[in-house]
């Protein structure tokens, strides 16, 4: 099965509202082409270097998700074209997300990462650091990103009712800060969780972005 196929399999089996991420990390420029010829304009990556090499080599139209950990000295590479930023897990980060944006005449667009596994190499806020920023006057002066949702990562395990709950949790802290923080901002609607193994459940628990790679472009 092509590339273009198995991605024409993933977005036909899953609802309208949920937005696939062809996560192209570490793959040739030529993959991403061939599920560019058949139609798909989403891909996500994880290397801030790398992603700028693609962006300048492949076409302009489209879109480009930072899914990895991203330090603040790599900020400035991306900051001219990336699309969503999804794992911003701190104010430091975010701060330096808008400097360089500001300098790009530029609104970026983020997502608040939380820690939900239980691997403690994983990254993210507890709910208690996020609101901690979204508080903060410091957070207030910000006027070149936007928080539009929140992402995680569930732990690498075979126990679905783990996973399960950890994508619950997830769901659990997007519905309370939207209450919360986001009340009236229409932006703010996106839960951006679940891989090629886990998907799925992750949709059944209110994902609407799923980051996909292995599943679409075969293993590393």
């Amino acid at each position: 099965m092509s590339i273009s196929q198995k991605i024409n399999e993933i977005t036909s089996s899953i609802p309208d509202h949920v937005k696939l991420v062809a996560v192209s990390k570490t793959k040739p420029n030529e993959d991403i082409l061939e599920a560019y010829e058949g139609g798909y304009r989403i891909f996500g990556e994880n290397k801030p270097q790398e992603l700028t090499q693609k962006y300048n080599d492949l076409p302009k139209d489209i879109e480009w998700h930072m899914i990895g950990h991203l330090q603040t000295n790599k900020v400035k590479y991306i900051a001219p074209f990336v699309n969503l930023i999804h794992g911003v897990d701190s104010y430091k980060l975010l701060k330096e997300i808008n400097k360089q944006a500001e300098k790009n005449n530029r609104i970026i667009d983020c997502l608040l990462q939380f820690h939900i596994a239980t691997e403690q190499t994983k990254f993210g806020l507890s709910l208690s650091e996020a609101e901690e920023l979204l508080k903060s006057d410091n957070f207030k002066e910000l006027k070149n990103v936007r928080i539009v949702g929140v992402m995680g990562m569930a732990s690498y395990s075979p126990d679905e009712n783990q996973v399960r709950g950890e994508f619950k949790n997830l769901n659990e802290i997007f519905k309370f800060l939207k209450t919360e923080y986001f009340n009236n901002n229409d932006t703010f609607k996106e839960i951006s969780m679940g891989m090629s193994g886990d998907y799925k459940l992750a949709i059944e628990e209110g994902s609407t972005m799923v980051r996909v790679g292995s599943s679409i472009f075969g293993s590393r």
